[in-house]
Parts: structure tokens; sequence; C-alpha cells
């Protein structure tokens, strides 16, 4: 026993005399290759708590963009944005429920408040408190959003733009010609019914229409029908800008007005030799029966989905498969995440994924998170390549954000972006200050329960 005890005694001394001379190397000048390093020391994630959120209203980017901006006790901010063209309320009315509260719960904050979005700019208050919530919870964590995400499937983002229209197909070419010329690898058209409708023989609707009721009545319900005739014309369209463009780039077409089911097969059916790659929202979205109708008797790819919030509905599509491919903008889906658990939704479906996007760079970027960290993504709308001060908005990136078609990931804490203070209070809505106080806000208050 004795003999053991002293071999006990001894190894002991062993260990004792190796644990100094380890602690003796981590006090020394070299350090060790597993020691953490860009750790934020400012911040303590832990205790990270929300004190305030304010709004800047940038306009003219070319849309109204309400971006938002939260404050935290140790000196970081999340930037947000409520989606394009809403109204900044919808995120403020949400103020008194973060206060408070650990941005890092993203998840849980999410669902605290996701009961008071709604489907398209409804939604832009709670998405935008999303996207700021990431911000901050990587600048704490000092990790891109996209790595929170589980990682990326790709470190540039595909890019398609809108193109200004014109009753000239040569000249509408041309212009997409030049996004070509920009290195877009992707183009969209707008190929609406007014093309044709002032030519004698191509409309039939009920006259005496008002402006109200050609605007807000869903298509279905409008009695609009094209003849063969503007079918025909339509399709000329079609086929003398793909003689500019060419066959080789994918090109997709939108807005095609409010026309009726039976139409929309019959445009569909003949828009077929021009391999265009999807045919977008020709009738509002909640009519997933006759989405499927339009689907299932056409060969172009339909697609959906800018204004839907929440991923319930797009399963309901997907699941369905009413539609071809899918086209949430994340600044109404649901955010980051919510974007995200989409998009693989709609993967494990055999449904690919665009993205709708109409904003300012901190939308867009946020955007280019979640399309990182997606599989089945396809490309990503941009509104704002024709305006100049757009770039300008933001630092951090590189510049141009947009370059020869892509977007380039950022590897920086969060969203990867900070603001130009100057450049944002030189385009902001008339009337409206730059992140002015908003205590008026802070003690919003109900009974927000959703069950007894």
């Amino acid at each position: 026993m004795e003999e053991n005890r002293h071999h006990v005694v001894g190894r002991r001394n062993i260990l004792k005399s190796s644990a100094a001379a380890l602690g003796g190397a981590l006090m020394g000048s070299e350090p060790l290759e597993a020691h953490p390093k860009g750790v934020n020391t400012n911040s303590r994630p832990s205790e990270l708590k929300i004190t305030d959120l304010r709004i800047a209203h940038i306009t003219k980017a070319p849309m109204n963009c309400p971006i938002i901006r939260i404050d935290t006790n140790q000196g970081i901010h999340g930037l947000g944005e409520v989606r394009d063209g809403a109204s900044p309320t919808y995120a403020l009315i949400l103020k008194s429920r973060l206060l408070g509260e650990n941005p890092c719960n993203v998840d849980r904050l999410f669902r605290k408040i996701k009961q008071f979005g709604g489907h398209s700019r409804q939604a832009g208050g709670v998405c935008g408190v999303e996207m700021a919530l990431w911000d901050l919870a990587g600048k704490a964590y000092n990790v891109p959003v996209f790595q929170m995400l589980g990682g990326r499937f790709r470190d540039k983002i595909r890019i398609y733009a809108d193109t200004t229209e014109s009753h000239d197909p040569k000249v509408y070419g041309q212009r997409l010609k030049e996004r070509m010329e920009r290195g877009l690898t992707w183009l969209k058209m707008d190929l609406g019914y007014d093309l044709v409708e002032n030519t004698p023989g191509t409309v039939t609707q009920p006259s005496g229409m008002s402006a109200y009721e050609q605007e807000f009545t869903p298509h279905m319900f409008t009695g609009i029908e094209l003849t063969d005739k503007a079918i025909g014309l339509m399709a000329d369209y079609v086929a003398q800008v793909r003689e500019v463009v060419g066959m080789e780039i994918p090109l997709s077409a939108d807005h095609f007005g409010h026309i009726g089911v039976n139409t929309c097969i019959r445009l569909g059916r003949a828009f077929e030799r021009f391999n265009l790659e999807w045919l977008e929202d020709m009738i509002p979205w909640q009519y997933t029966d006759l989405w499927r109708q339009i689907t299932d008797s056409i060969p172009v790819p339909t697609l959906t989905g800018e204004d839907i919030y929440l991923k319930e509905d797009f399963h309901k599509l997907c699941s369905t498969h009413a539609i071809r491919k899918i086209h949430p903008d994340l600044a109404t889906s649901g955010g980051i995440l919510e974007t995200k658990k989409i998009g693989d939704m709609a993967e494990e479906l055999g449904v690919p994924m665009a993205m709708h996007f109409a904003g300012s760079p901190v939308a867009c970027l946020a955007s280019v998170h979640c399309a990182a960290a997606t599989q089945n993504f396809l490309a990503l709308e941009n509104h704002s390549l024709d305006v100049p001060w757009w770039d300008d908005l933001v630092s951090g990136v590189e510049k141009p954000i947009v370059n020869r078609g892509y977007i380039k990931v950022p590897e920086a804490a969060g969203l990867g972006v900070t603001l130009n203070d100057d450049v944002v209070k030189e385009h902001l809505m008339p009337g409206t200050g730059f992140f002015q106080p908003t205590e008026e806000w802070n003690k919003e208050r109900s009974w927000d329960r959703l069950w007894s």
C-alpha cells in the first residue's frame, strides 16, 4: 500500500509540473494557434439588449425604402429594411415588443412578432426587424450572416434585372443587350398587353371600366381577354427580342396585365418556342387550383411568390406543383431564416427558387446572404442598376456592388455593410429625418397571445 501511495503522489507531481509548463507557454510571447482570433471583445452577446429602433426613409432608389436601425446597450446596431413602398409604421409598432430583448435570440423574437406581419407590404416591419436582428447577431459573434445559416453554397450571387419597356421590340431588345454588355447572364422583360392594346381587334373587355377596377380587380374578375391577333403580335414581339439577345441567355417575362386564365394559357402556349425561363405572376398567387390549371396546360415554367408571407402558402403551391418555380421577396416572405426554410422546403419538392428584390443595398445584402446559403437558388432581382448613387449608400462591400452580373458575398460580420450617413441624408424622403427619436412607440401595448 505504501509503495502505491508514493507512486500516486509522484504521478500527481509530474502532472502539476506539466500543467505549470503549459501555463508558462500560454503566458509567453508565442500564442498557441488554437487560441481564438478575431473575437469581438467589445460585445458580450449574452448581455446584449435592444435599446431603440429608429427609421431613415430613403426615396427614389428607385423605390421608397424605409431603413430601420436597432440600437443596443453595447454600442453596436443592426440594419434592416421595410419592403419597398411600405409604411415605416409596420416596423415602429414592433418597437415596444423588442425593447430589452437580446437580439441574438433571432428565431424566438421572430416568432414573437411574426403575427404582426401579413402578405405583401404588410410583412415589411417583421422582415425588416428580422434582418436587423441577424445583422446584430453577426456583429456580436463577429461572423457573417451566411455562416450562421449553415455556411454558403456559392461565393457570388447571380443578378437579373428588369429593363425599361418600349413598344418597339428592337429598342427593347437593344436595352436588354446593353444589360448583357454590363455582364448580366440572366434577363427579364415586361410583356404586358399594353404593347398591343391600341391596335384594333386585340383586346376584349367590358366598356366603361374605371381605373380602379382595372388596377385593383383580381385578374379573373376583370373580363379582359386577348384575341388571337393580340397573342400573335405579342409572340412576334418576343421573337424580335430574341433575335437581338439570342437564345443562349435565360430570359424571363412579367407584368402581363389583369387577364383571364384562358388568355394566360393561350399566351403560355404561344411563347413555347422562345424557351423562356418563366412567366411571372400571371394571376394572383392565392388561387392555387387556377395556378395548377395554367401550369399543367402550358410548356413554359410558371412562377409566383413575391407577395407571400411565411412558408405555409409556398408549401401549398410547391406540394401541389401548382407552379414550377418560386419567387419570394425576403422583405415579405419572413426575412432571412424563413426564406432559407422556404428554399429548402421547395428543394425537397423539386422546385427551384429565384428571389425578388427592389430596395436599398441593405435588403439587397440580406438577400445575398440568404441566396448564398440556399442550394436551389437561381438568380436575384435588382431594380437599381440605373441609379447612380445606389452603391454610395453603404460602405464595407466591394464596389460596384453588382459587378459583371454578380454580387460578391460579404465576409464581414453581420450583413457586412454600414450606412454612409451623408449620402443617406441626401436621399431622404421629403419631410422625414435621419433616424429621429421614436419614443412615442416605446409603450405600445396589447394582449398579443393568439390563443386562450
